[in-house]
């Protein structure tokens, strides 16, 4: 068994989250970058399988500037047994649709009987990408689960809706993606840290994937006006002078929250 994992460098979400005013991108220096948490639950689901099933090989893929790959070391530090990062400045500001093609060749590339991401990315947050995925790979996509038990022919889990809780399941090979109802991922222990320099990191570009981007500029989506959130305005204060659930009220009714 061959499972491919999705991780990705994102912007601390306990830091500064910016976006460049002049590129329309994410300004990487606003905050610490470190691994989604969502793609850390997405590994542990592999290694946890891993564990109990000998000949099961775990692999980190990532598209990421080349500055990323501390970060991405990182799966190989909680146990996955290799990393791919695809690194070419053509994918600079890269849109969903081109990403899912450079993730999909990628996956191709490597070998795959099974492919878990997360359901959503603490940046772009677009959702999509699992699903664009299996897509292009014409293999079958078992989406926002938030539980997953994984065969030798098969995957299955429940997906959690307003109205249902849905049980579903695919044959291998095939793509999920997984909520945040799924563990905590595990901490790379000081073994783990150590193992992880010596195991194999591959560095591919579009070349190596046969692609080529083309002009973004004329065949991607791209970002055609950008402004700056207007600072929060100040709360109102209740003070309770005895009247203060007549004022409250007065407050939901006058802005139609009542």
């Amino acid at each position: 068994m061959k499972i491919v994992v999705l991780v990705k460098e994102v912007p601390d979400t306990y830091g500064d989250r910016k976006l460049s005013l002049e590129t329309g991108l994410a300004d990487r220096g606003a905050s610490e970058s470190v691994l989604d948490e969502i793609g850390e639950r997405a590994l542990e689901v592999a290694l946890s399988y891993a564990d109990k099933n000998a000949g099961t090989e775990v692999v980190v893929l990532s598209m990421a500037p080349e500055s990323a790959a501390a970060t991405v070391r990182k799966g190989l530090a909680m146990g996955a047994a290799s990393a791919v990062q695809v690194v070419d400045e053509a994918l600079l500001g890269a849109d969903l649709g081109l990403t899912a093609e450079v993730l999909a060749a990628a996956v191709r590339k490597a070998g795959f009987d099974l492919v878990i991401g997360g359901n959503l990315s603490t940046d772009g947050s677009g959702g999509v990408l699992p699903a664009m995925i299996a897509e292009l790979l014409e293999v079958p996509a078992a989406t926002m689960l938030s539980s997953v038990e994984i065969t030798d022919s098969a995957v299955s889990g429940s997906r959690v809706s307003d109205a249902a809780t849905m049980q579903v399941s695919a044959p291998l090979p095939a793509v999920i993606s997984i909520t945040e109802a799924l563990p905590d991922a595990r901490f790379p222990n000081f073994k783990g840290i150590m193992a992880a320099k010596k195991k194999p990191f591959e560095t591919w570009s579009l070349a190596d994937l046969d692609l080529d981007a083309g002009d973004p500029a004329a065949a991607r989506s791209i970002v055609i006006g950008l402004s700056e959130k207007p600072p929060r305005e100040a709360g109102v204060k209740i003070v309770d002078e005895g009247d203060a659930g007549e004022k409250l009220a007065a407050y939901l009714v006058e802005n139609r929250l009542a």
